[in-house]
């Protein structure tokens, strides 16, 4: 599946070293592992790929013959692949190592994105619709989260906090900020269907940089120990959760971080298009001023959990906030109308707590500093558990409960979280670890302190 990781030692102990001397200490002043720089922009160009098509496909499916409830389906069943390639994605880096899995994750993508395009949606057909759409969401995670593998296997802990956030920087970059911002220039010119062909072209470009240009030698091999065997790692992928209790909470925790978020983009569409008085490039201009917010933040929390503390930051800037946030999406625009500046102020608020969550994806591996791949495929599943559990609630509540009883579902389930995030006390050992490799004297990120 992909060439064999370098074996000499030179070549592991220079990764990146053709950057130059400036260069890499700038990008490490930034908190960017320098080996690991075509790998972010690779992931920034690839989601932003995957991300055009977030802020319409489900109004498209629905414009073009299928009910609103069966393009929730398509949506969820969507999503549940989503959440077993993301779980994959860290079973099968400790088996192959992160770059084979994102190799796999391009693979997948493009050739069922092509099918999708010239046999799925020209037919219109239900079931093939569910089929081609729901392996193609074996793709992105593969791809996008073996590289949020490679980037915990590889960073110091004490940068870790940091790393991650720009990550987020890029991921939520391109899906869906960059992706809905291209929709709503492009819709208008050229229309929805040629838009998914450009998310196409997209998406190869930057899968071709991120797995040409990385050579940071971590990735290249297995994560798990030698002697190990396949269906134990992969085994032990799941059973860290029983073993772990406080992985399984984290794992919780992730699927509710972005379970609104995934909702809103099923059923938000409707409510702003039909209700709130937008045209579709409004709302997905809207879309891009949330997620604007939110990829500055993702920087920005990801630095402050290293410094006030990881559980600190996730409680009161992303499980607060975000139930708060959720709450202002719905009701600004009913209150103020279609004035773009009222509701972008509160989907930028909006994006801006979704940030708050970022810390998570240090927080969870420090959990189980010996499995960090299991925890990580834990915490994978969790994430990819939410692009399947928003648009599900939306499916099931919408009937009953409306579009306003999904804002303060969601809002509640944020709060839940906010009690569970208690629970996550870092190992010790990853403390102990921590605080030797914290050259710079800086305090430990992960306590309540």
């Amino acid at each position: 599946m992909s060439s064999p990781a370098p074996s000499s030692s030179p070549a592991r102990t220079t990764a990146g070293a053709h950057q130059p001397a400036a260069a890499r200490s700038r990008l490490v002043r930034l908190g960017i592992p320098p080996a690991l720089t075509w790998g972010f922009v690779g992931v920034l160009l690839f989601m932003t790929g995957d991300g055009v098509e977030t802020g319409f496909f489900s109004k498209y499916l629905a414009d073009h013959g299928l009910a609103k409830a069966d393009a929730a389906v398509v949506i969820a069943v969507y999503g549940i692949t989503v959440a077993v390639g993301a779980w994959l994605s860290g079973a099968l880096s400790d088996l192959w190592g992160p770059r084979r899995v994102m190799t796999a994750g391009f693979a997948i993508w493009l050739v069922f994105q092509l099918l999708l395009l010239s046999v799925a949606l020209p037919a219109m057909n239900f079931p093939l619709l569910l089929l081609v759409y729901g392996l193609r969401g074996f793709g992105y995670p593969l791809f996008a989260y073996g590289f949020l593998v490679w980037v915990t296997a590889a960073t110091p802990p004490h940068r870790l906090g940091t790393a991650v956030g720009w990550y987020w920087f890029a991921f939520t970059g391109g899906l869906p900020t960059l992706g809905s911002l291209l929709a709503s220039v492009t819709i208008p010119q050229v229309g929805s269907y040629r838009t998914l062909w450009l998310a196409l072209g997209l998406v190869t470009l930057g899968g071709l940089l991120a797995l040409l240009l990385v050579r940071e030698p971590t990735g290249w091999s297995r994560l798990a120990p030698a002697g190990e065997r396949p269906l134990a790692t992969l085994a032990g992928s799941v059973s860290i959760m029983r073993r772990r209790p406080r992985v399984a909470v984290g794992a919780a925790v992730r699927v509710v971080s972005t379970g609104s978020q995934f909702g809103f983009l099923v059923c938000m569409p409707f409510f702003f298009t039909e209700t709130a008085g937008f045209s579709t490039s409004e709302w997905l201009r809207l879309l891009s001023v949330m997620f604007t917010a939110n990829i500055f933040a993702n920087l920005f929390f990801g630095a402050v959990g290293d410094r006030l503390g990881w559980q600190r930051t996730m409680t009161w800037f992303g499980a607060v906030a975000c139930a708060l946030t959720c709450l202002a999406l719905y009701y600004v625009p009913l209150v103020a109308g279609p004035s773009f500046a009222a509701s972008a102020v509160a989907a930028a608020l909006y994006g801006i707590a979704l940030a708050g969550y970022v810390p998570i994806s240090a927080l969870v591996p420090a959990l189980a500093p010996r499995h960090k791949g299991q925890a990580m495929s834990a915490l994978n599943l969790g994430a990819g558990l939410s692009t399947f559990a928003g648009p599900a609630v939306v499916a099931l509540a919408l009937g009953p409960f409306g579009i306003e009883g999904i804002v303060w579902i969601f809002a509640g389930l944020h709060l839940l979280t906010a009690v569970a995030i208690r629970f996550l006390e870092p190992d010790p050992e990853f403390t102990v670890s921590a605080a030797t490799a914290a050259e710079d004297g800086a305090a430990l990120p992960a306590g309540r302190h």
